[in-house]
């Protein structure tokens, strides 16, 4: 198009070769013009030949899209034709068995207002029992703690016997060999003496060695003012045969007894009120009364030591 547009440029030029200069330079000035003028217009041609490829590639790709949704729309009406005829059916159904049912259902409602009934009245027992079990919690809790002063106690008065043992145990070691013994038995304290230690065969008197023992007894009792001290005087099976003054050998249990508690006494930091005597007879023997070793086990007196429960009791409450 270039070509065409100058050949005439030219050609009109020879064919008015006579023109002035000034309208020569005019004509030029129109052709330069006219140039850039249609460089421009081919340049929009090429961007409108641009935009036109590229809107029909869009065109293309939407007239795609649109037969996807055509086949999609068709394929949804199926579906929905499908699914409306399977409602239809199910409301059909649902309606027949709503009519075969309604006997069924009256007859559900009267068992539902019966289990109503039912859970009301577990409920109630329920209700009753929570108000057991709260009563029994703490009846439970109560004995709990009871059990547990219980506990207290007892450690206590097993920390007050070990204690008292240990003493006794040092002061009495040289008495040992003589027969006397500190051990613990049912949560007690004992301390036995055979009567070879105390007293001569049938007598009621103290000896020097057993004086010596009694009076070490004495001393840690009376450092241990909260222990109960119960003497029970033992024989072995041998009848008593002695003066008017004893009659068997129930009376001699109790007078040996009632004679160390005398004894004790006369320390004058025991509290009598702390002491009680006792007479076994020969009804508590330590060994069968079948040799002479064993009635001499039997012959015996017994120190039994327990503290005083009250006593512990207030020293704990104090200590809390």
């Amino acid at each position: 198009m270039k070509r065409t547009f100058l050949l005439g440029f030219s050609l009109m030029l020879m064919l008015t070769g006579c023109v002035s200069q000034k309208k020569f330079s005019d004509l030029q000035e129109q052709y330069f013009t006219a140039k850039d003028r249609l460089s421009d217009l081919e340049e929009q041609n090429d961007s409108l030949q641009n935009l036109l490829t590229t809107q029909q590639t869009k065109f293309d790709n939407l007239q795609a899209e649109l037969q996807r949704c055509k086949t999609d729309y068709a394929n949804l009406e199926k579906l929905y034709a499908s699914t409306e005829k399977a409602y239809k059916n199910m409301q059909a159904s649902y309606d027949a068995l709503a009519q075969k049912s309604s006997a069924a259902l009256e007859a559900q409602s009267v068992k539902t207002r019966e289990l109503i009934r039912q859970l009301e009245q577990k409920e109630k027992n329920l209700a009753q029992e929570r108000a057991e079990l709260e009563k029994l919690q703490r009846e439970l809790d109560e004995r709990s703690a009871r059990i547990g002063e219980l506990e207290q106690i007892l450690a206590k008065k097993d920390e007050i016997l070990n204690r008292v043992k240990q003493s006794l145990s040092a002061s009495l070691d040289e008495f040992k060999s003589q027969g006397l013994q500190v051990h613990m038995k049912d949560g007690k304290l004992y301390v036995s003496m055979q009567n070879k230690l105390l007293f001569d065969s049938g007598s009621w008197r103290l000896k020097g060695r057993g004086l010596s023992a009694l009076n070490k007894i004495a001393s840690v009792l009376a450092d241990n003012p909260d222990i109960e001290i119960t003497i029970e005087g033992h024989t072995d099976d041998v009848p008593y045969r002695g003066n008017a003054y004893i009659e068997d050998n129930w009376d001699l249990s109790v007078k040996r007894a009632t004679t160390v508690v005398r004894q004790l006494l006369k320390n004058s930091r025991i509290d009598p009120k702390r002491l009680v005597a006792s007479g076994r007879s020969k009804y508590h023997p330590v060994a069968p009364n079948d040799t002479p070793q064993n009635r001499a086990k039997n012959r015996r007196i017994e120190v039994i030591l327990v503290p005083n429960m009250a006593k512990i009791k207030a020293l704990l409450d104090q200590e809390q």
